[in-house]
């Protein structure tokens, strides 16, 4: 058995019984230990996680920020990586952090992933897939998840080092356009909700320029015009759910 990285992989999970095994077993024989924060599943998610060797703790839903700060708070080690329980670490990105890690302490304080949209039934994601590379690797002495309900970004003190890695995650985000609609309407009540306590006004020219700039930038921007009439009703799917937030945030605020 190979030398275990002196990391702690923590993982938010709810109802991913049937996606959070691929996350678990693309880390757990590499990786000193690996979380699971559970908000309340009733798939047998936790029952999953236990049987693939992580250690399982239950807290109510508080916010992504928050929930991610509690799995930081139960980590034993200093550097951690966090895992969304729909993603799961490639080869090359296994082999990159063991290389990184043998050369001693990594010289960053934090590293960016690049995180690629997987379409549901593909085994690897397409030439032209959308990516973002937000920082998942980092030391928990430098920086720490915002305690934002709604973004989950980590927030560095001082003058952090952030490098980036080359290899991937993939990321199964999609079960089915129905499923992705459902849960970005939650999510857009959240964002509405987010909006308004910020003190954030909206101007009303949003209500109709919002969805065609949106589709737009989903079609064009994010490369979906190149991945056929899947990418198409992706694309749709992203401009409904801004058109619904600012909807809400209108209603709301009129």
């Amino acid at each position: 058995m190979e030398t275990r990285l002196p990391v702690s992989c923590f993982i938010i999970a709810k109802d991913e019984a049937d996606r959070i095994g691929y996350t678990i077993r693309s880390v757990r024989d590499w990786v000193d230990e690996v979380i699971v924060i559970d908000s309340g599943s009733t798939d047998g998610t936790r029952d999953v996680a236990r049987e693939l060797g992580a250690v399982v703790f239950e807290n109510a839903w508080p916010g992504y920020g928050r929930q991610k700060r509690f799995g930081e708070d139960r980590s034993r080690n200093t550097w951690l990586l966090n895992l969304d329980a729909d993603e799961e670490v490639t080869d090359a990105l296994r082999a990159e952090m063991c290389a990184l890690f043998a050369l001693g302490e990594p010289e960053a304080d934090g590293y960016e992933i690049t995180i690629v949209n997987l379409f549901p039934g593909e085994e690897h994601p397409g030439r032209f897939a959308h990516a973002l590379s937000p920082v998942r690797l980092y030391r928990r002495d430098r920086g720490r998840y915002s305690a934002s309900p709604v973004h989950d970004r980590v927030a560095f003190e001082g003058s952090a080092r952030i490098a980036r890695l080359r290899g991937t995650v993939y990321h199964r985000s999609i079960r089915s356009l129905g499923e992705q609609l459902s849960k970005l309407d939650r999510y857009s009540t959240m964002q509405a909700d987010d909006f308004i306590d910020r003190g954030r006004r909206l101007r009303k020219i949003r209500v109709f320029t919002e969805f065609p700039i949106a589709f737009f930038k989903a079609w064009i921007g994010r490369r979906l015009v190149l991945r056929g009439t899947y990418g198409f009703l992706v694309a749709m799917n992203y401009a409904i759910f801004r058109h619904i937030r600012v909807a809400k945030i209108y209603e709301r605020t009129r």
